[in-house]
């Protein structure tokens, strides 16, 4: 999973997956271990449904929850406003934008 989502931070492309029992769209911008050991995937999601029932929004995924993940052919432009670079939420960062 771990490539799916680099590949698609790096080539600035929107991620489709089921999250929660809801489908998500979302823009990837960072991926790594969050402080307490879990791999996540720092997003903004852009369109589908939500728990919270808040889209659009920042979002940080737990990536043992995602299934059906896919690369969109929907790109996007760069870093949405708000977004830091090096996340202090992840311990560990395997890819950002």
């Amino acid at each position: 999973m771990n490539t799916l989502i680099c590949q698609a931070i790096n080539e600035m492309k929107v991620l489709t997956f089921y999250y929660n029992g809801h489908q998500r769209v979302v823009e990837p911008h960072a991926h790594g271990l969050s402080t307490a050991g879990n791999e996540v995937m720092r997003c903004y999601q852009i369109r589908g449904g939500s728990v919270s029932g808040n889209v659009p929004a920042w979002k940080m995924m737990t990536t043992n929850k995602i299934s059906s993940l896919s690369i969109s052919e929907e790109g996007f432009s760069g870093p949405r406003h708000g977004y830091n670079k090096g996340d202090r939420g992840m311990s560990t960062i395997f890819c950002e934008l």
